[in-house]
């Protein structure tokens, strides 16, 4: 299948270069590709394997040269054999005896396993005569999986424009659209401005070159309508773009981690993945638009991905043949008509190299098992404890791939399944999600299921077990974990510093703080509060502060009820300022301190505006005359809570709701009272009996 053509300038000038057509592509097309949309005819997308990777991880680890045989062992059978031993007749089902019968020279490497009883997994050189006590470990190629992924990674340009997806321990997917499109804008620089009339239908200037160099990539054969006399398109232009990255992705694998690979470069994945296998090892090979026909028309549809298995032996069986290029005459009403619909539609398109699939740059996994067969079986409970600390250990090192040291990703469930005799028993348990997880988690809780499995009995002899986490949920983003709300070191160093200074510069300029109080509403006792400002005496002490709190809370009283009875806001106003003021003089000191914290500096009658002012008779004071009836309030209030506090003096308290309803009762006795059916107008008149409790009040 390679071509049969020279590609040195495999696209070479066309002799009707004078009569070329426009083409194909639109500026849509182009845009689309830019936002690697899987609907664009231009899409490039690659497919890199490592070549027998399993056997690359052991001759690097060993540091042998690349041309000296090796091949992978896993008890007696060879999982993985390098290239320089295929050459022999090696291959992954030849056993031990006949592949050193075929290469005497062929290094064989067990693979690293998990011996019972210890809590790391090892190279042992007698693994292979040990089956019964040891566990097979790949943690060392997919440590080494891991930094081939960051190489690729690093090698791209950072996202969004690159898109990763890993499909396996040895293959990953690019999804090169973006990138190309970015590339595509620099090195044509008339592809970046407006399409004609601003139509995004209208079809792209034709590419300005007509020969391309392949750089002896592997290029698949054209259609046989198709021709390397026609000039190259944007699609071949993409291709080629497409081809240089993945060409220098292998390179930076091959120079920084010693690591060979193929790829092959297409349309989509299903091409991209063939291609990768067309010629291996350490080369690429690229499937441009025009040659799919040509690629796919000898491959067996058992190779393509998805039809390996069931469903394509089925189709095998239905049509009798295996081969791309018999299935392709079948017609589609046919194809549906034995396989279903849908079925048969999906198989009619991918059969002719269309597939929409995507490129996920996160493939989530559901579940992850780790399970040994016991030949012997166990019989102890101590044995099997021993194999789940490995279990724990080996599920624990693949959830550090899925980010779960990072939070990203965690499993809820645990489960633990026991063979005895033909019974399988399971039991099943939650992942905290207040911990961390780590091997210790695991261990706990695999061993506390195992105990549930006991005590049920019938457990020995067990001759399998298998521990598994599932239920994978993603982890929460953008949170900070308490540490973000919390100084340390020198920073918390200089905050206390900071705040003792500040403290003791209030100190030095007013040793009474400000006190956080709530604010008051507009009210009667408002007024009253406010008055206090002109009868204080600048020396005077606040003794009692406690309860500035509590008048503030009731200040606001009158004003909220006033709308509904005016009388109760009155009551309720006169029962608080005898319950919560104490004495006129006690009240006198509050307020007093009250202004002090409103008005720690300057002269306390600053916010008289008028210089007219009487003098009070009661107190032999300077007042301002707008302020008057305000400062003959403030004593017939104070008036009011002498009498009441020596009046409630005579008056039971019960408790906290009672004591506030006798207080409105004693202040009703002493309110002048509105006049009703059943009571006086004047209940304090001359020549009416007063009543126990009650006391003449004598104003002016």
């Amino acid at each position: 299948m390679s071509s049969s053509q020279s590609f040195l300038a495999s696209s070479p000038i066309s002799l009707t270069a004078g009569h070329r057509r426009k083409s194909q592509f639109t500026y849509k097309h182009l845009s689309l590709l830019g936002q690697s949309s899987t609907s664009c005819p231009l899409r490039v997308i690659a497919h890199i394997d490592l070549d027998a990777f399993y056997a690359q991880c052991e001759g690097v680890r060993l540091n042998i040269a690349q041309d000296q045989p090796l091949a992978v062992q896993q008890w007696s059978g060879l999982i993985a054999i390098n290239y320089p031993a295929r050459k022999f007749g090696v291959k992954r089902f030849t056993t031990i005896g006949e592949a050193k019968k075929l290469c005497p020279e062929i290094i064989m490497q067990h693979v690293a396993t998990w011996k019972e009883g210890e809590e790391r997994w090892a190279y042992h050189q007698d693994a292979f005569a040990h089956m019964a006590t040891h566990k097979v470990s790949l943690d060392p190629y997919r440590q080494e999986s891991r930094r081939i992924l960051a190489c690729i990674k690093d090698t791209l340009q950072s996202p969004p424009i690159q898109k990763v997806e890993k499909a396996g321990i040895d293959e990953v997917f690019l999804d090169l659209s973006a990138q190309i499109h970015a590339v595509l804008l620099e090195r044509y620089p008339e592809l970046s401005g407006p399409p004609p009339y601003d139509d995004p239908t209208e079809s792209l200037p034709r590419p300005p070159t007509t020969a391309l160099d392949w750089n002896a990539d592997a290029l698949v054969d054209l259609d046989n309508s198709e021709t390397e006399d026609d000039d190259p398109d944007w699609d071949d232009i993409a291709m080629l773009i497409g081809s240089e990255i993945v060409r220098t992705v292998r390179a930076a694998i091959r120079e920084r981690l010693k690591y060979t690979c193929s790829a092959g470069v297409a349309r989509n994945k299903m091409i991209a993945k063939l291609g990768s296998a067309h010629k291996k090892p350490n080369q690429q090979t690229v499937v441009r638009n025009r040659a799919i026909q040509q690629f796919l028309g000898d491959y067996k549809f058992t190779k393509i991905r998805n039809l390996g298995g069931k469903l394509g032996e089925e189709v095998a069986n239905k049509f009798a043949t295996e081969d791309v290029k018999d299935l392709l005459r079948v017609p589609i009403e046919q194809l549906k008509a034995k396989v279903g619909d849908d079925t048969g539609s999906w198989l009619f398109h991918i059969i002719r190299g269309e597939d929409h699939s995507e490129v996920n740059s996160r493939t989530q996994i559901k579940s992850m098992l780790s399970a040994k067969s016991f030949r012997p079986s166990i019989n102890t409970s101590e044995q099997a404890v021993r194999w789940l600390r490995i279990f724990a250990a080996d599920i624990f090192s693949r959830l550090v791939e899925e980010g779960v040291v990072e939070n990203r990703r965690r499993p809820k469930t645990i489960n633990l399944h026991h063979r005895q005799g033909g019974q399988m028993r399971s039991k099943q348990g939650p992942i905290p999600s207040g911990r961390p997880i780590d091997e210790a988690l695991l261990f706990d809780i695999a061993q506390n299921l195992l105990g549930q499995i006991v005590v049920d009995g019938r457990v020995w002899p067990c001759s399998n077990l298998q521990l598994s986490v599932g239920g994978f949920e993603d982890g929460p983003t953008k949170n900070r974990g308490i540490g973000g709300f919390l100084v340390r070191g020198d920073e918390a160093k200089a905050m206390i510093t900071s705040k003792s200074e500040h403290h003791r510069s209030l100190h030095a300029t007013d040793t009474s703080l400000p006190i956080k109080r709530r604010k008051l509403e507009d009210g009667a006792l408002r007024m009253f509060l406010n008055r206090s400002e002109m009868s204080r005496d600048e020396g005077e002490e606040d003794d009692d502060i406690d309860n500035l709190d509590l008048i503030e809370e009731h200040a606001a009283l009158p004003h909220e009820h006033s709308g509904e009875n005016t009388d109760a806001g009155s009551r309720t106003c006169e029962g608080v300022s005898s319950s919560l003021l104490g004495s006129s003089e006690d009240m006198h000191e509050g307020i007093d301190n009250m202004n002090k914290v409103e008005q720690p500096q300057g002269p306390i009658l600053t916010r008289q505006s008028s210089t007219e002012t009487y003098t009070c008779i009661r107190c032999k004071r300077s007042i301002s005359v707008h302020e008057k009836e305000e400062h003959e309030d403030w004593h017939f209030a104070k008036n009011l809570q002498s009498h009441e506090n020596s009046a409630a003096s005579t008056i039971p308290v019960r408790d906290n709701e009672n004591s506030a309803q006798k207080s409105n009762h004693v202040s009703q006795s002493k309110m002048p009272k509105k006049s009703t059916a059943s009571r006086s107008s004047t209940p304090n008149a001359p020549g009416k009996k007063v009543e126990k409790g009650q006391k003449r009040l004598a104003f002016g």
